[in-house]
């Protein structure tokens, strides 16, 4: 066995994994097997790999919702992945009116119901660029 495998399961045994954000000992924001993010954070490397798995959980959850989804073009699959990573699963299917807007190929209606939303007023030009890719064939 190598140092990092050695260090790797000690790591892992004392410190433990823990999902979701937590204070360790020392008071401080902590995540995972013990990466302190509040002094170290993470990378832009680290962050671009939680945001490629978040795009693909994404992308299959959606691939699952839409019959249509492999007919949509890549700007409409793209908004829609945006759209779902920003409202989690629970949130992007309040959306029925613009689920069935795109399960009908109306892909007008589902960019005005993106628009005439809370969401829309929350996230200002970020729903206006989704509601225009929504429209692209």
């Amino acid at each position: 066995m190598n140092t990092i495998t050695l260090a790797k399961q000690s790591l892992k045994q004392h410190e433990g994994y823990r999902q979701f954000a937590y204070q360790c000992t020392a008071g401080k924001t902590t995540v995972a097997y013990g990466r302190n993010l509040q002094d170290k954070g993470i990378s832009e490397a680290e962050a671009l790999y939680l945001l490629e798995n978040d795009i693909v959980e994404c992308l299959q959850d959606l691939a699952a919702l839409f019959k249509c989804w492999n007919t949509l073009s890549e700007y409409q699959q793209a908004a829609l992945i945006d759209l779902r990573f920003n409202l989690g699963a629970k949130g992007f299917r309040t959306f029925k009116k613009c689920i069935a807007a795109i399960e009908a190929g109306d892909y007008t209606e589902a960019a005005l119901q993106i628009m005439d939303s809370a969401y829309a007023n929350q996230v200002g030009k970020r729903a206006d660029d989704l509601a225009n890719w929504l429209q692209k064939a």
